[in-house]
């Protein structure tokens, strides 16, 4: 164990004592101020279930669609950010993008690059390089997609889609379930 002169810690105290109850008073939410969201819709086919292959192979790149925004409040939202919360040694997320549902012919849950019926991500326009609106009581016509890479066999799958979104000038960050499994094939 190691001994500290008191005239180092007593400063470091009292800045510990100072700081603690600014953190215990702050509101829910992550570490850059967002408090806790609910404006949009936590249930659905795409929060209720699994999307998955049992045929993929180390190297493979795929694209996993995040539940579609359906902003359930009286208030527009702008979403600012998406992420998969809860990604496994074996998937590496290489990007997140937003596409509008008709330019990719529909919602594509689970898609492999390349696939006969994987739209072409690279030619479509991606909404998500500013913050995509979501009118009051609107279901978004953008939906985002995470762009998986299997680097070994995974363990588990990926799941929880966070989205952060700003409304009424305030940030907010909503957790929802979502999950996709992806077994290297042997």
């Amino acid at each position: 164990m190691f001994s500290t002169p008191s005239r180092v810690l007593a400063p470091v105290a009292l800045l510990a004592a100072l700081v603690l109850p600014l953190v215990a008073c702050s509101p829910g939410g992550d570490a850059a101020g967002s408090r806790p969201g609910k404006a949009l819709a936590s249930e659905g086919i795409q929060s209720s279930g699994v999307v998955g292959n049992e045929n993929t192979r180390v190297g493979q790149v795929w694209y996993f669609a995040l539940p579609v925004p359906y902003n359930t409040s009286s208030q527009p939202i702008e979403i600012t950010d998406v992420a998969l919360e809860r990604v496994p040694s074996g998937i590496e997320v290489l990007e997140y993008g937003a596409y509008h549902l008709e330019d990719a012919g529909g919602l594509p849950l689970l898609a492999d690059d390349g696939g006969p019926h994987t739209p072409d991500f690279g030619k479509l326009k991606n909404y998500a390089l500013k913050p995509v609106k979501v009118e009051a009581g609107k279901e978004s016509e953008i939906f985002y997609l995470a762009k998986l890479k299997i680097t070994a066999p995974p363990k588990e799958s990926a799941r929880l889609c966070r989205f952060d979104y700003r409304q009424a000038g305030q940030a907010y960050s909503q957790t929802m379930d979502c999950e996709v499994e992806l077994k290297v094939a042997k």
